[in-house]
């Protein structure tokens, strides 16, 4: 299934509030819906065996627009980095592999797409 747009919502939109003198940490509904968008669309992608040794991963986000000419660098907000750490986290939720710290390279890009199909294109290789 298609993604028609990928979220920008990103980890860094954790919450905290104070109960009992203790700061205590939350998803806001935006935040849990992002994360429920991710783990969606990649559950039927997940590997028979979750990756247990170095890999790379090369991610490319492809955000829907008129504005912009196809394939255009998406210079706006969220932050790439941002962006994967939610991404990664729910990866290694659904065991693509053992823990995301397996992942010794990454690239990553943003693209605005008119025409083109949005989503998340990821790639993963062994090292």
């Amino acid at each position: 299934m298609p993604m028609k747009n990928p979220p920008t919502t990103t980890h860094q939109q954790k919450q905290v509030t104070i109960i009992k003198g203790k700061p205590v940490f939350y998803e806001p509904d935006s935040l849990k819906a992002a994360r429920a968008q991710l783990m969606n669309h990649l559950a039927p992608c997940v590997p028979d065996e979750p990756f247990n040794s170095a890999v790379q991963c090369t991610v490319k986000w492809l955000f829907p627009t008129t504005r912009h000419e196809d394939g255009a660098w998406k210079k706006t907000k969220p932050d790439t980095h941002n962006m994967n750490k939610l991404l990664f986290d729910v990866m290694t939720d659904l065991e693509f592999w053992k823990d995301d710290a397996l992942v010794v390279s990454e690239h990553i890009q943003k693209f605005w797409v008119n025409g083109s199909v949005p989503g998340i294109y990821i790639r993963i290789e062994e090292v």
